[in-house]
């Protein structure tokens, strides 16, 4: 009994120290700066709203949170299907340089975002792209499609070559055999695979504040408006905050069944 008491005490208190900040935020958006900066507080003695209620009525809070969204969907439809033969081709096919092209691939994700920040930020404002979502979502790409390749390339290898070959000789196109056989098989690929391409789409921000400048401004650079001259909004910083958290959490919802057999699968 003590054997098995011990592991999950340490699990609890585990998840307790994950969850611990998590709570701290919302505590802070439920009560008031004076109430923040006065000490101490488990739990918000006198909760409020208020600042939830000064983000929704406020458009250029609004705007910013459906911008993000918008580029953020954007971004991992194109990463998707774009990694989705890319990683077909790799996995079943053999040419001459696949390996130091999926090498390639890979390096981009080993460079930070802050050196393509001005090479993007020239090519799109010459191209009239500069602070629009599309130059934030295809920006995004050069990180989001390399790891969508390596990910849903482990998935691929993980069909046998016997089906590709069966559906041939019963006459499916290539086009339908990928679409009603081949996807069906490796869905736990793809939501994995759309899970990370979102996540990391919706945290970044360097390049998304530096491509943007007051039409597609994404809700992290709206959120710097908490600090002004006279101090920081606490409790409004932390609202925003909360409210950032809410996208992400209902991709989780919707994929948890992909991602927990995506998991033990592939290369994740």
């Amino acid at each position: 009994m003590r054997q098995g008491l011990a592991p999950r005490l340490v699990l609890l208190v585990y998840l307790l120290l994950l969850m611990l900040p998590i709570y701290w935020l919302v505590n802070m958006s439920l009560r008031t700066n004076s109430e923040i900066m006065s000490g101490l507080v488990l739990w918000p003695h006198h909760p409020t709203l208020a600042k939830y209620r000064a983000i929704f009525n406020d458009p250029s809070w609004v705007h910013a949170f459906g911008v993000s969204l918008t580029y953020v969907a954007i971004n991992t439809v194109i990463s998707v299907a774009v990694a989705l033969p890319a990683a077909y081709a790799f996995n079943r096919y053999r040419f001459i340089g696949d390996k130091h092209l999926f090498f390639w691939l890979l390096t981009n994700l080993m460079a930070p975002a802050a050196v393509f920040a001005m090479p993007f930020f020239q090519l799109y404002y010459a191209v009239g792209l500069f602070d629009t979502v599309w130059a934030v979502a295809l920006a995004h790409c050069l990180f989001n499609v390399p790891l969508a390749v390596w990910i849903l390339e482990g998935f691929v290898g993980g069909v046998p070559r016997e089906i590709d070959e069966t559906a041939a000789i019963d006459g499916y196109s290539f086009p339908r055999f990928f679409i009603r056989i081949f996807l069906p098989l490796i869905a736990n690929g793809v939501g994995v695979t759309a899970f990370f391409c979102f996540m990391f789409s919706w945290v970044e921000e360097l390049l998304a504040t530096t491509l943007t400048s007051s039409n597609a401004l994404p809700f992290a650079a709206v959120m710097t408006r908490s600090y002004s001259a006279s101090g920081m909004d606490w409790a409004l910083l932390a609202s925003a905050g909360v409210l950032t958290m809410i996208p992400g959490a209902v991709v989780i919802w919707f994929v948890r069944n992909h991602i927990a057999k995506g998991f033990a699968l592939g290369r994740v």
